[in-house]
């Protein structure tokens, strides 16, 4: 069973149970009916057949755990859920049982399930991404005139405005967000191809119904050992996080006792210290900032498996389910995080002119007004 404790302070309570056992057998099971719905459309089984397959579909219940056990000792769980299924409709219907999963294979399964899982995911990032970024340009609208130093390479440099920054972190975040949304639309896509992804036993018809079904896109041809969609959904969360991170790295600088400049909203019970009562911890971004050491090798793990064999890889494509439910929690969990930060950010505009002043570097913000309103022109196109 997943650790609540482990991962609900990394993540949502929403993602979370977008990548739960059930949310995963709903899945499986949501492919298998629609599966036989489209093939009773075709002809290719009975319509009787494919109604009592649906019904089962929509009324199973699996005792989970022992459903994991068998599901690790066969290597995948289409295997035991498949075996289940066809003892269930055999109940109802004998020879409907044998055309369960008629012509697919586990991979099928396993792909779609996560498919449609991510589908759901990628709402509640894009939600969340949307919220951040509105926050963002709020920020830099209101602080477009505000002085401050600038820093570079952790130093004091010149003059620019917090505006200039907050348009900085807007940009990167609706830049990640952008990319997010391209992959996601080349990713969420059915996997259908049966044993060696040939169609045996089905055809093009087929696959395009049973992605109408389920609401997925329909690939060129079966992608069971061309992972490059999952790599790029993978990459474009981890370059999310980053940039949510980039902004956590700043405001946590920002906050630091001998800077002063920005602090996390005020908000009973959270950022304190079990042992010193006086510190006031930046905890939205330490959720950020973790995210963002977790995230690139967990990308990584996933661009490493590319290289499959043959038509079908061992191990490569096995490793991607869980690690990419990962990323998409640290993603939701960095963009809550960090949403109500920027949200109610508090500014210290005294501290800022202060530290200003202290660097002796004079008062000239350059173009800084003007970039921050071609940021916000940029990020409001389109969208």
């Amino acid at each position: 069973m997943a650790s609540l404790l482990r991962d609900r302070p990394a993540s949502t309570a929403a993602m979370i149970a977008v990548f739960d056992d059930e949310a995963l057998l709903r899945g499986a099971l949501d492919f298998e009916a629609a599966l036989a719905r489209a093939q009773a459309a075709e002809g290719l089984i009975p319509a009787q057949a494919a109604e009592v397959i649906i019904e089962v579909c929509a009324s199973a219940r699996f005792d989970v755990m022992q459903l994991a056990e068998e599901a690790a000792f066969a290597g995948t769980l289409a295997i035991p859920l498949v075996f289940r299924l066809r003892a269930l409709v055999a109940e109802r219907d004998g020879p409907a049982a044998k055309l369960v999963h008629k012509g697919a294979t586990s991979q099928d399964v396993a792909d779609t399930a996560l498919m449609l899982q991510a589908k759901v995911a990628a709402n509640l990032i894009k939600g969340e991404a949307h919220a951040l970024a509105e926050a963002l340009a709020r920020l830099a609208q209101i602080h477009i005139q505000t002085p401050m130093l600038g820093r570079t390479l952790l130093q004091g440099a010149l003059p620019i405005t917090l505006g200039l920054k907050a348009a900085n972190w807007l940009l990167g975040v609706d830049s990640a967000l952008r990319r997010f949304e391209r992959e996601a639309a080349e990713a969420l896509v059915l996997q259908l191809g049966g044993a060696c992804g040939s169609l045996a036993g089905l055809d093009q018809t087929i696959v395009e119904r049973v992605a109408v079904d389920l609401g997925l896109g329909v690939a060129p041809m079966p992608w069971q050992a061309r992972r490059d969609g999952v790599a790029g959904l993978a990459s474009a969360l981890a370059i999310l996080i980053g940039a949510v991170g980039k902004i956590a790295r700043d405001i946590s600088l920002m906050a630091q006792g001998e800077v002063a400049e920005a602090f996390e909203p005020k908000v009973e019970g959270r950022g304190g210290s079990s042992a010193m009562a006086h510190k006031r911890n930046p905890t939205g971004c330490q959720v950020a900032l973790s995210a963002a050491i977790r995230a690139p090798g967990l990308a990584a793990s996933i661009i490493s498996g590319l290289p499959q064999e043959h038509e079908r890889g061992l191990g490569g494509w096995q490793a991607e389910a869980p690690t990419l439910a990962t990323l998409f929690e640290l993603a939701h969990g960095a963009l809550a995080a960090m949403a109500p930060v920027v949200k109610d950010l508090e500014i210290d505009t005294a501290a800022l002119a202060r530290n200003l002043a202290a660097a002796d570097v004079g008062s000239d913000v350059g173009r800084s007004v003007d970039l921050v309103r071609r940021a916000i022109t940029h990020y409001r196109k389109d969208r």
